[in-house]
């Protein structure tokens, strides 16, 4: 099954790199792969991945069982959407922090994992949600009791609190129970923890020393800037910034003590590079809002309208190597829905996503073209791993809602070296065999052509211009001054792209490196 998957590899890769095969043929040499790492993440809704014990619900056993797909696309890790014990669903509401949801299996399932994953070279990370806890959790149910040590651990109004305050999330802030009120900024489901309280500390902090304990890599932190950002007029309050940013130095600290390496990426959702710069200090990457927003905006109209002025920003404000760039996640729409469904514009959404230095997350399904649309259920849907949606395994836990025919399948993808699951191990392994591409300094060259969008990448071993025609009308790019130096294609998605005359000449949609 893998020599199969890695012989359709380096035929889609020599045909759809035409112009520089000994590149593309260098990208799948298993003696290159075995030794680079691609820097991708992908994230995975566990209950919505495979199963394997028929109860029609994802479970971890199931996320080891596809192991084996995960190494043929090329990933470095996993990111596990939360796997603790919740009442909801999707999980963001914890009961307990050291236990494993029954519904996705055992501690030894895990552990399992764990161990099979690294034996591959992946990486896990999981989600740590501990801005707040489910209010069935048993240190709220004690803190219900104003008497009890945990009545503290949680933030209650006091008499001059304005019930009636909106959180910055946009729902309630205040939440009535009994004669209290406690604080819970997405909902009353979820009451807030207060990090001013050194016991809570101390817990989140033994919580994560277990996790890395048992082997986890790091985690994904789930809404990291609201651990003090409550309310709306907090959020751009430089003092709150600090203190959330102080709070999760601590934490960094005690994880690094804790595994070296350890890999903290934290959900901070703003609008601007240079807002998400100070986190950097205080963790290893946050996620990328703006340019996952710009990447679909500029693929979508097929013009660079803003792309690299924002690059030229992410250049100034985040290190080298270290940004977490994303085109969606299970709380926005798929973006082949966003995307209006043009394969086209997808896969080009996909290859400006690959080829941007940091560690990129691919969302599961992404790479079939899967759609979803709000409400968020929907973006969750089973991955699809046979062209029949009742297959073994598919997970069974909600409905579709996309549309998506057995066309977008793993099982109708696999072998078709101009699928959309081939485009995306092409581009990943165009990561592992340049690692520029990883690890490169960014910097925006002057490009008039707004059908164009260009970004060279430095590091020790190479110098690399990387150009996308976003158009679907030929385009041609003048390598002159500072560019002249780029004068022969290293990769390229399409097999007629070509430098002649000091002018590289793109066919439509088609992207190149340059050495």
């Amino acid at each position: 099954m893998i020599r199969r998957i890695a012989t359709s590899l380096l035929f889609a890769l020599i045909a759809l790199a035409g112009s520089a095969p000994s590149a593309a043929a260098a990208a799948s040499s298993p003696a290159t792969m075995a030794s680079a790492t691609s820097g991708v993440w992908y994230e995975i809704f566990v209950r919505a991945w495979y199963d394997t014990d028929g109860d029609g619900i994802g479970d971890l056993n199931g996320v080891t069982a596809k192991l084996d797909y995960l190494q043929s696309l090329g990933v470095s890790g996993i990111w596990l959407m939360p796997i603790n014990p919740s009442p909801s669903y999707h999980g963001y509401d914890v009961t307990d922090y050291d236990a494993i949801n029954p519904q996705y299996g055992t501690m030894a399932d895990f552990d399992r994992l764990l161990r099979e994953a690294h034996r591959r070279g992946i990486k896990v990370i999981i989600d740590l949600v501990v801005n707040h806890t489910s209010d069935r959790h048993p240190w709220f149910l004690a803190a219900r009791d104003p008497k009890d040590p945990h009545h503290a651990w949680y933030s209650w109004a006091g008499p001059d609190t304005d019930l009636h305050a909106a959180s910055a999330t946009g729902g309630q802030a205040w939440h009535a129970l009994g004669g209290q009120h406690y604080l819970g900024i997405f909902t009353g489901e979820m009451p807030d923890l207060d990090f001013d309280t050194p016991a809570v500390r101390a817990a989140v902090t033994d919580a994560g020393r277990r996790w890395l304990a048992r082997g986890v890599d790091g985690f994904r932190l789930d809404a990291a800037r609201h651990v003090y950002a409550d309310f709306p007029e907090q959020v751009d309050d430089p003092a709150i910034l600090q203190r959330n940013l102080a709070w999760w130095s601590s934490f960094h600290a005690a994880m690094t003590k804790a595994r070296p390496g350890a890999y903290l990426v934290g959900e901070v959702t703003r609008d601007d590079p240079r807002q998400l710069a100070p986190w950097y200090g205080s963790l290893d990457a946050v996620f990328d809002f703006p340019l996952a927003a710009q990447l679909i905006r500029s693929a979508g109209s097929e013009r660079n309208h803003g792309l690299d002025d924002l690059l030229g920003r992410i250049a100034a404000s985040i290190p080298a190597g270290r940004d977490a760039p994303f085109l969606s996640n299970h709380d926005q729409e798929r973006v082949m829905s966003q995307l209006d469904g043009n394969p086209q514009h997808m896969r080009l959404a996909a290859a400006m996503l690959l080829t941007l230095p940091g560690q990129p997350f691919v969302y599961y399904g992404e790479e079939l073209g899967m759609r979803g649309r709000k409400p968020d259920p929907d973006l969750r849907e089973p991955m699809r791993w046979h062209r029949d949606p009742r297959g073994t395994g598919e997970s069974r836990w909600k409905d579709f809602s996309a549309g998506d025919g057995p066309a977008v399948s793993v099982d109708a993808e696999q072998d078709d070296a101009r699928s959309m699951l081939a485009w995306y191990r092409m581009l990943i392994g165009w990561r592992r065999a340049l690692p520029v591409l990883r690890d490169g300094a960014l910097r925006v060259p002057a490009v008039d052509n707004r059908h164009l969008a260009a970004w060279e990448l430095t590091d020790a071993g190479h110098d690399v211009l990387v150009v996308h025609n976003l158009s679907h009308q030929p385009q041609t790019l003048e390598l002159a001054g500072p560019l002249a130096r780029f004068n022969r294609v290293r990769l390229a998605s399409q097999p007629d792209a070509s430098i002649a005359d000091g002018r590289l000449h793109l066919s439509a949609y088609a992207s190149v490196v340059l050495q």
